[in-house]
């Protein structure tokens, strides 16, 4: 059995939330080595103690675990089973942690392809943000078999503070996820739109912040996202486009389910606007500037 100090990991997606999840388990002694697009992240894993490869086939070749954190279920797909892609390269019994975003069927769909290759396939999205990522501290909503999470578990321990073992078939992980992603994205509407009313009102935004994180009314996202509104700040943490694409996809399961998702929709239609408006890209926050844009408010702007 492979020990954590012998053990060889991959991560294909260096971005702020896989970086992040490579450089945690170099810190606990895991091999490491990662491909992205972006050849400064290929850097900065390498100096935080990893090594680089060449192509997502060169990550998985020697990995006993081969994290996969790109965007949705399309790229997911294609990294892994497209043309060179990574798991036609890898050791059979080695392990597939999936954690984009994506549709139960996605995920399902995708680790039947694993186990016809002779590989176990972990459906384990992730929660916390870039910060939680940096060190460890990810909460990992997964499914899969009880050998899949044996042999995952010195990566998982190294990334997250709680991992959830929710079932043993893939989409079961996807599904809490998108549960998840509902209420993020209609929490940051939420707080986007009582931020702006406040404006509206003529009340000092700073002031309702200190009260509204007291009070009844605050959500974790009122917490995390209003300071970048109260800074001007619109750098993407989280873009607009992620919710465009989630929401989206909670709103096609809730067709196929013949269930309604009126707020979802809602908050749907409010991050589409907003990206409509050119703020794809921007942070998701910017749905504050959409509905400023709209109504004639000033929000406050960054200092240079």
């Amino acid at each position: 059995m492979t020990t954590q100090n012998t053990l060889a990991a991959g991560v294909i997606g260096l971005g702020s939330m896989g970086l992040g999840m490579a450089q945690s388990m170099v810190k606990r002694g895991i091999k490491v080595a990662g491909f992205d697009i972006n050849s400064a992240a290929i850097a900065k894993l390498a100096e935080a103690g990893g090594s680089g490869a060449a192509s997502v086939a060169g990550v998985a070749k020697n990995a006993d675990v081969l994290l996969v954190v790109v965007v949705n279920a399309a790229q997911t797909d294609t990294v892994l089973f497209g043309e060179k892609g990574a798991a036609a390269t890898m050791k059979k019994g080695s392990v597939i942690i999936s954690s984009a975003t994506m549709a139960p069927d996605d995920a399902r769909r995708l680790a039947a392809k694993a186990e016809a290759l002779g590989l176990l396939y972990l459906d384990a999205p992730i929660s916390g943000g870039a910060a939680k990522a940096a060190i460890g501290q990810l909460t990992v909503m997964a499914s899969g078999t009880q050998e899949t999470f044996k042999r995952a578990r010195p990566v998982l321990d190294a990334i997250a503070a709680t991992v959830y073992e929710l079932g043993d078939t893939a989409g079961i992980g996807a599904s809490f996820k998108m549960v998840n992603q509902l209420l993020a994205g209609v929490h940051i509407a939420a707080a986007c739109e009582a931020v702006t009313f406040a404006k509206k009102l003529g009340l000092d935004l700073p002031t309702v912040y200190k009260v509204i994180t007291a009070s009844a009314g605050n959500s974790w996202m009122f917490e995390n996202r209003v300071p970048h509104i109260l800074d001007g700040d619109y750098a993407p943490r989280s873009a607009v486009e992620i919710f465009t694409k989630d929401l989206g996809i909670v709103s096609d399961m809730g067709r196929r389910e013949k269930f309604p998702l009126q707020i979802a929709a809602t908050a749907l239609q409010m991050f589409l606007m907003t990206a409509a408006a050119g703020m794809e890209r921007d942070d998701d926050a910017s749905v504050a500037r959409m509905i400023a844009e709209m109504t004639g408010l000033e929000l406050p702007v960054a200092s240079r």
